[in-house]
């Protein structure tokens, strides 16, 4: 079994968090020379590089992201540890880095992540982004987990493991109009201005083949890849929106937009993202638990 010596990762996850020799070697008193053979000794240890040091700046390898992940956790636990031995009540707080796909609905993930708030052992960091943006990420672990509207496999040499949370039917829904309460479907639906999640989402891919099949021309006046925005835009009047109900549902209860119709065969799906570890995380595993036994999705 490889032995590491827990100096080096110390003085290694010093300077990966400083970014460069010179300050973390003041900070731990030491020459810039000497810190540096040791950075090596351990890579020397560890059969690779940790940092590109093609640049100026150090910048870290794949396998030196890696490696900071489970330097981070170790320092954490050994001044957790410090401190239980001083008698100090506090805990540390753990850090879990959540990436949102920028198009997943914000109701969604408040609703998922609402458990977890009152902990207050955690500390939750909550990132939005675009979906490679954040896969690429989540692999070189500045992330823990990434919630998706659209499921992955694995690609290349990435183990990704992504798990369904929830799925929900996708309903049409509008302001409260007495003419739009004597709709015939899918007979009138042409008539209706729309407004569609964008062509890259799964639930467009499913419109379009309704319409298809229908043999409709859909009046589509607005695609909008951000849920909030098409919410907004239902609100406000402007056409009735293709939407699961978890986006709406404040807007619902408020009968500010009411539901015009169902498509019973349609589905927003929602994901929970993550890579393979070599030590499951406790809190990943703890918010699934806790997800799972929180009430449904709005119907």
């Amino acid at each position: 079994m490889r032995h590491l010596n827990l100096h080096h990762l110390r003085y290694f996850w010093l300077v990966a968090r400083c970014g460069n020799l010179t300050q973390a070697a003041r900070q731990l008193n030491l020459s810039q020379s000497s810190l540096s053979i040791q950075i090596r000794q351990l890579e020397d240890s560890l059969g690779t590089a940790l940092f590109d040091r093609g640049n100026r700046r150090l910048e870290l390898t794949p396998f030196g992201a890696m490696v900071l992940h489970y330097a981070q956790e170790i320092f954490e636990l050994s001044e957790e540890l410090a401190r239980a031995v001083d008698g100090e009540a506090s805990r540390s707080r753990v850090r879990f880095r959540i990436g949102s796909v920028s198009t997943l609905s914000r109701n969604f993930q408040e609703h998922f992540l609402q458990p977890l708030m009152t902990e207050p052992d955690l500390h939750l960091v909550i990132e939005s982004g675009g979906m490679e943006e954040l896969l690429s990420r989540l692999e070189s672990f500045q992330l823990d987990l990434v919630l998706s509207n659209r499921p992955i496999g694995s690609q290349g040499e990435s183990d990704w493991r992504c798990q369904q949370l929830a799925r929900q039917r996708v309903s049409l829904v509008g302001r409260p109009d007495p003419s739009l309460s004597l709709l015939r479907f899918p007979k009138d639906l042409a008539r209706l201005r729309l407004l569609l999640p964008g062509r890259n989402s799964d639930i467009r891919t499913q419109l379009d083949a309704l319409f298809d099949r229908w043999e409709i021309e859909p009046n589509i006046v607005a695609e909008v890849d951000d849920m909030s925005m098409l919410r907004l835009l239902a609100r406000d009047g402007l056409g009735v929106a293709a939407v699961p109900r978890v986006v709406v549902k404040d807007e619902l209860k408020e009968r500010k937009l009411v539901v015009l119709h169902d498509f019973r065969e349609i589905f927003e799906n929602f994901y929970a993202i993550s890579v393979k570890r070599l030590r499951k995380n406790s809190t990943w595993t703890r918010l699934l638990r806790r997800a799972t036994q929180k009430q449904p999705l709005p119907a």
